[in-house]
């Protein structure tokens, strides 16, 4: 599998927005927090609208293009059922889905994904993986329970420890490629834009087609 590795930028939060760009937004779902705040930050840095899910505040339908955002609890993106109700918006347009867990990008998570989503939005999307935060002193007694039972039967002891003890790898900086996808398809202006799915994720770019509390 060829890796392409993404052109070098300066991060930075400053983003000019020009009459002819796409119109896109944000929706998310997001249980403990490690979701919204990334969506937040992806927000500020594009200058995108960002929905909740559960607020129907906003129909996808309405946009050009969409970034969607989920975490991974129990092996599963969340808000599979939310995707499912509004997959006919969403394979019609450009779609870039960023998830957050624990995992990095590879064939486990590539797994999760294919459990939770349509194999048309798998072939359709271009996914991000981003790292979360599990805090165990902010878990309900059912997930601090089950985490900790995972940990214990987990074979792959580094994730074993982060089930039992929890975790932190957020990161402001770990957006990037998610930016970059969107200052792509505002400059493409719906022409031919990202017409090919991806994986991102710390500064490379593959082909797509292939555990926490955020």
């Amino acid at each position: 599998m060829e890796i392409v590795a993404l052109a070098s930028r300066s991060f930075s939060f400053d983003f000019v927005v020009g009459e002819n760009l796409m119109n896109g937004a944000i929706f998310y779902a997001s249980k403990y927090g490690s979701t919204r705040e990334y969506a937040d930050w992806i927000a500020d840095a594009t200058g995108l609208p960002v929905y909740a899910i559960d607020a129907h505040e906003a129909d996808p339908a309405d946009f050009e293009f969409l970034v969607l955002g989920s975490p991974v609890i129990y092996y599963k993106l969340i808000f599979s059922k939310w995707v499912r109700r509004h997959l006919d918006a969403v394979l019609n347009k450009p779609t870039v889905l960023f998830t957050v867990s624990g995992a990095q990008a590879g064939k486990k998570l590539d797994g999760w994904i294919k459990d939770s989503l349509p194999p048309s939005l798998i072939r359709h999307m271009h996914h991000v993986a981003l790292r979360g935060r599990q805090n165990r002193q902010r878990l309900t007694w059912y997930d601090w329970f089950m985490l900790t039972i995972a940990g214990l039967l987990n074979r792959d002891r580094q994730a074993a420890r982060e089930e039992v003890q929890g975790f932190d790898y957020m990161d402001r900086d770990s957006i990037q490629p998610v930016v970059d996808l969107i200052k792509e398809l505002q400059a493409a202006n719906g022409s031919d834009a990202l017409p090919h799915a991806t994986n991102r994720q710390n500064g490379v770019s593959e082909p797509a087609g292939s555990e926490d509390s955020t």
